[in-house]
């Protein structure tokens, strides 16, 4: 295995995927677990919902892995990130990382979730209690296309 990268509309299964990342070179493994937080920016949040164009999604996050594969010559690079409706506390995104040396998984790792977030078309609009939505990322003007 090189490097993964997928959308899922379920719950990813952390244990699973982990299982995948080990190998004998690598002594280092590194997992980075975006969760729901329950407020943002003083507001109760009751949840997210995000949307993918999945096939440019898909192909965008596979760059992205082997880019770090490449860049930082590690073992294995994994990316899961969901779509749908997530709750407060849930598993929205998911990297793992193995690699020789623990540097280059952590650097790895890091460059993962930073350039998902930045390049990946994936849009989060945020629910919050009181009953208003907004779209947060990558912008308010940039919400995804209706189907």
């Amino acid at each position: 295995m090189t490097g993964v990268f997928s959308i899922s509309p379920n719950a990813i299964d952390v244990e699973a995927l982990r299982r995948t990342l080990a190998t004998p070179g690598a002594g280092a493994v590194v997992c980075f677990e975006g969760r729901v937080r329950d407020r943002n920016e003083g507001r109760a949040v009751s949840s997210l919902s995000y949307q993918a164009y999945r096939e440019l999604a898909e192909a965008e996050g596979r760059k992205i892995v082997e880019e770090a594969r490449a860049r930082f010559g590690i073992a294995h690079a994994l990316c899961v990130h969901r779509v749908g409706e997530l709750a407060p506390d849930e598993l929205a995104v998911w990297v793992g990382i193995s690699a020789a040396h623990r540097a280059a998984a952590f650097d790895a790792c890091r460059y993962v979730i930073d350039q998902v977030k930045a390049r990946v078309p994936i849009w989060k609009r945020e629910h919050y209690v009181e009953g208003r939505a907004e779209w947060l990322h990558p912008s308010a003007e940039q919400a995804p296309p209706r189907t």
